[in-house]
């Protein structure tokens, strides 16, 4: 659909050199990019490395297209590990596209890059935070109020072992990061309740 509406304008073919930097994290997205061919790697750059690597792709693709169909920042940075040939489609063009499709077709394009895009943000988030950062992060998220004085406490509903799938880490790590938090005195508690003694402390943990 797209991709034919992109071969149909004749929009000139970019060759860029593998190393290139095709998309950064926080940048708005002016454009949408089509692989046509190459290896790209996606995942969080930092000094000029890709430190975390969340995958690799060939084309042809297009590349994290949702974060221009949505308006937003790019969510992840991409790395051209090989030659790459691109086409980009302006966001005035992919607009004008998705407005011309049967109403149906729209939401449902909507709603599948706004799924993409919350799926890339939490796998981004895991990369590039260490265990004790996603946990408290985890535990802002799932916090409820414990009594009228504005307390939190977190109810582990799950089994201890699927929370820290959830946060990809091993339960090992799951078990040495909840005492690393109540030796730092951010939580208390045990069991299946767990008493956030500090949730300043726990945002600046995460990062938040």
């Amino acid at each position: 659909m797209l991709t034919r509406a992109l071969i149909q304008s004749q929009i000139p073919i970019e060759e860029l050199p593998g190393g290139t930097v095709l998309l950064r994290r926080g940048q708005v997205a002016n454009k949408a990019l089509h692989l046509l061919s190459g290896r790209v790697a996606f995942g969080v750059i930092e000094h000029g490395i890709l430190v975390h690597q969340l995958g690799v792709i060939e084309g042809p693709l297009w590349l994290e297209a949702a974060a221009a169909m949505l308006g937003l920042p790019h969510a992840v940075d991409a790395l051209a590990e090989s030659p790459v040939t691109l086409q980009s489609m302006s966001l005035g063009q992919l607009k004008s596209h998705l407005k011309n499709l049967p109403e149906p077709l729209h939401t449902l394009m909507l709603d599948l890059a706004k799924a993409q895009r919350q799926q890339i943000e939490v796998a981004v988030s895991r990369l590039a935070k260490d265990a004790d950062a996603r946990f408290a992060e985890w535990l802002l998220r799932h916090a409820e109020p414990a009594d009228a004085h504005g307390k939190l406490e977190v109810i582990l509903h799950d089994r201890k072992r699927l929370i820290a799938a959830q946060l990809g880490i091993a339960p090992e790590t799951f078990s040495r990061v909840l005492k690393h938090l109540r030796d730092r005195k951010l939580i208390s508690g045990a069991g299946r309740v767990l008493n956030l003694l500090d949730p300043t402390g726990l945002q600046s943990l995460a990062g938040i």
